[in-house]
């Protein structure tokens, strides 16, 4: 049974722990199309749901005549919010604080909002009869334009919450107002702006996108009305939390829910929240007392499930005329849509965006944020980013490109100057936080130099005199971006979601055998947690990856966990994990002690067990260790070996990464080539580096989306225009570019495994790289500030009001 004899980098090879290109043990079920989805799952006698949806923005509703639809055979229900006020469920709450109708109350806030359940024998049944219902509707005035929703004239959208001046986040300026939040130090602030020799002040917006799941929303929900139980499985990327919420909804005990997320194709911030079709799924099972299934279809998907952006961020840069920045100065109007759903933590309704001041030693700096309805859907979900640091690292990065361009400065150079100095971490930010470690001086120069950034500019400025001369129809963009993200939410002193903290956990448990199984409170939705958090195991515990299985996603076996988002699985769940495994493996000395007959101290770890200081020779392998945990303890000690940590983080973790992009685009077209784009990540130690590898590259792809086409867009009466991928740009391999991986390693001092987290930090830091790199292309025209996304039409259009186009 002990094979420490072997070398260490065998018996190291064989655990294929931390740091191992360890394949993906999920991809075995998904690549043979085992994979087990929310609309695999049939049960006797199930049922189907579909809504009857709204096809207008504003409007109040006169009536609705159900009676067609329920004579329809093979129709078991349709619920509408009369019917749910009978339970007290027509308004459900949102992670935000706000109030959200689960069905239209009165009147619709915007285009495809549920107004009507129908519960049928199938699907098509179901799809059937919502063609029946007949619904009278009086147009009202619609707000979409978020500079105008708090005008004088503007409509009062909620209803609901006319005359009442003071919201969850404080006092209302507007019946359209949702909260003001503001940070920093205002008076010091704008002392620095009245004095200072270069300032710079533009309008950046980030436009409403949608992550676009590969699954759509869906769920079943089961109530077994003789036992009381309700069993619900969902594509929920935080089931503990909905099972808290079923229960304050339901009033059902929690402990009788159960809430199963099976495999998911796909979250990205956008199954986080509670949506319409989970309640009226539940109430419907409950009344009627059969399984309840509904799946969303992609248009509604789109156009009515949780968007993404919407952030309008007025940004101001006070400098010396070197290029030293002094302040910064920002204020956002942010487009809630008709709820305040954002899932953000209680006590950050503007979520992390405070994090705006980047990666720079600013000194002084101020924020607020104004938060808007609209009559569009609700939602702000931090799509593949941590609460809005997105768009905080979108201000930043090219709020620095435009100081670059007024100071006639290299933008990388500038970037230097006035980076956080690797002596200045643990640093204080202007701002509220406390960066935990970095290097980003060494990042950016290790960057400069694997692209040949000073042989780009000289190409570019070749390029240019060749363009001015006629000589060529391409424009040649260089786009920089250095960002620092912070993910790992959170510490419960200021992070929780309604009330709750976000704190995880992990429960492992060793068999005698020396096999083990751990249970998790997070989910993964593609991240590969049953290969890394494995690897995790391996190393502390010296057991082999492969003899560990990983189990999530349900919550009547996993320990209560908040899920997972915000890059927070391995920033908080995978030091879970290690501190689990720490646990265990104290007790494990104290066995191996026993059976050496040493004391405890006098034994050292070794790869995958114990030896004696000072006599290599006598050792007990984990594998003998695990046995004996069944059969030859020290004496009063409790067989087995097993653990659970809840893990508080102490402080987020704030990876960073410098990433760079060459493009061509054509002056007469609009049309764009990404010639090259290479991304260095520091996501601290590394747990697996394929993981890592295939985290940034889709990452990559969905940042280059968002910046190059893809929009949720409206007219000016509310209706959505991309809500089909024939209109909404969602890249395939054709599209998308060859990107180049790179990294450097800065470990996070009070992480357990020194880990920060890598999923979402390619989206954050791709969007301000892919339009740096299109406004610079345009920079020596005088173009001016390019608004995203930078699709061809855009972009052919900017050509011609320069008069660049034949």
């Amino acid at each position: 049974m002990n094979d420490m004899t072997l070398p260490r980098e065998e018996r190291e090879a064989k655990l294929e722990g931390m740091g191992c290109k360890r394949k993906r043990v999920e991809d075995v079920r998904f690549t043979q199309g085992k994979g087990n989805y929310v609309d695999d799952i049939k049960l006797p006698g199930m049922l189907f749901g579909d809504f009857v949806r709204s096809p207008y923005a504003h409007a109040r509703i006169k009536s609705i005549d159900t009676s067609a639809a329920e004579a329809l055979p093979g129709v078991k229900a349709v619920l509408t919010a009369e019917t749910l006020k009978t339970v007290n469920l027509a308004w459900m709450p949102t992670l935000a604080g706000d109030v959200q109708m689960v069905l239209a109350d009165g009147k619709v806030l915007f285009q495809m909002q549920e107004v009507a359940f129908v519960i049928a024998e199938d699907r098509y049944i179901a799809a059937d009869a919502v063609e029946l219902v007949e619904v009278e509707y009086e147009d009202l005035p619609v707000v979409i334009d978020p500079f105008k929703a708090m005008d004088a004239d503007a409509p009062v959208l909620r209803e609901d919450l006319e005359g009442k001046m003071e919201g969850a986040h404080g006092p209302r300026k507007h019946h359209n107002h949702i909260f003001e939040w503001t940070v920093g130090q205002k008076e010091e602030t704008d002392a620095i702006f009245a004095s200072a020799a270069v300032t710079t002040k533009d309008l950046i917006s980030y436009h409403r996108c949608h992550p676009c799941p590969l699954e759509t929303c869906c769920c079943v929900a089961s109530m077994d009305k003789i036992q009381g139980d309700l069993t619900l499985w969902g594509t929920f990327q935080a089931p503990h939390v909905v099972r808290t919420v079923a229960s304050l909804l339901s009033t059902i005990p929690e402990h009788k829910i159960r809430v199963i997320s099976p495999d998911i194709g796909g979250g990205f911030g956008n199954k986080v929240g509670v949506y319409p079709g989970y309640i009226c799924a539940i109430v419907g099972s409950i009344v009627l007392g059969q399984p309840v299934k509904w799946v969303e279809d992609r248009i509604e998907n789109l156009a009515a499930t949780a968007f993404a952006r919407d952030y309008h961020m007025t940004t101001e840069l006070a400098a010396t005329a070197d290029g030293k920045i002094t302040g910064l100065r920002c204020h956002v109007l942010a487009d809630h849509g008709a709820f305040d759903a954002c899932a953000d933590p209680t006590k950050w309704p503007a979520g992390f965006f405070n994090i705006v001041t980047g990666s720079y030693d600013i000194p002084t700096a101020h924020v607020a944020v104004d938060g808007i309805y609209t009559n569009k859907a609700p939602g702000g979900v931090a799509y593949r980013c941590s609460f809005r640091v997105t768009e905080a690292a979108y201000a930043i990065e090219r709020a620095i490109d435009l100081l670059a361009q007024k100071l006639k400065m290299d933008p990388a150079e500038l970037r230097l100057k006035n980076f956080i100095k690797a002596a200045q971490f643990p640093y204080q930010s202007a701002l509220g936080w406390e960066y935990d470690s970095g290097d980003y001086e060494t990042a950016m120069r290790k960057a400069m130099e694997a692209v040949d950034y000073a042989g780009l500019r000289r190409e570019q400025a070749e390029q240019r005199a060749a363009f001015d001369r006629g000589e060529t129809r391409q424009l040649m963009g260089i786009g920089i971006s250095f960002f620092t993200e912070i993910v790992g939410a959170g510490p419960t002193r200021n992070c929780d979601i309604l009330g709750v903290g976000m704190f995880d956990s992990a429960e492992i448990r060793i068999h005698p055998t020396g096999s083990a199984i751990a249970r998790m409170g997070t989910i993964s939705q593609g991240q590969g947690h049953q290969t890394t958090y494995a690897q995790i195991i391996a190393t502390e515990l010296g057991i082999p990856a492969d003899m560990i299985d990983i189990e999530e996603g349900d919550t009547d076996t996993a320990p209560y966990g908040l899920g997972t988002y915000g890059s927070r699985s391995t920033p908080v769940a995978g030091a879970a994990t290690a501190m689990a495994a720490r646990k265990i493996k104290a007790k494990a000395q104290m066995i191996a002690a026993h059976l050496l007959e040493v004391h405890e101290g006098d034994l050292e770890w070794d790869v995958d067990g114990f030896r004696v200081k000072g006599l290599p020779e006598k050792t007990k392998s984990m594998k003998e260790i695990c046995w004996a945990a069944y059969n030859n303890l020290p004496p009063n000690m409790e067989p087995g070996l097993e653990a659970v940590s809840y893990y508080d983080p102490p402080n987020m973790t704030f990876p960073f990464g410098a990433y760079f992009c060459v493009m061509d685009i054509d002056a007469d077209t609009g049309a764009h080539t990404v010639r090259r784009f290479y991304a260095l990540d520091d996501c601290g130690t590394r747990i697996n580096p394929m993981i890592i590898e295939g985290q940034v590259h889709g990452g990559l792809t969905e940042g280059y989306a968002i910046a190059m086409g893809q929009e949720i867009a409206y007219d000016e009466m509310g209706n959505v225009k991309t809500a089909s991928l024939m209109d909404f740009f969602l890249p395939t391999a054709v599209e998308t570019p060859i990107w180049e991986t790179d990294h450097t390693v800065t470990p996070s001092p009070h992480h357990p495994i020194g880990a920060k987290g890598v999923g979402e930090s390619p989206n954050v830091g791709s969007v301000p790289c892919f339009s740096n790199a299109v406004n610079d292309a345009f920079a020596h025209l005088d173009a001016g500030h390019i608004q995203m996304p930078h699709d061809n039409w855009r972009l052919w259009s900017v050509s011609k009001r320069l008069g660049l186009t034949g």
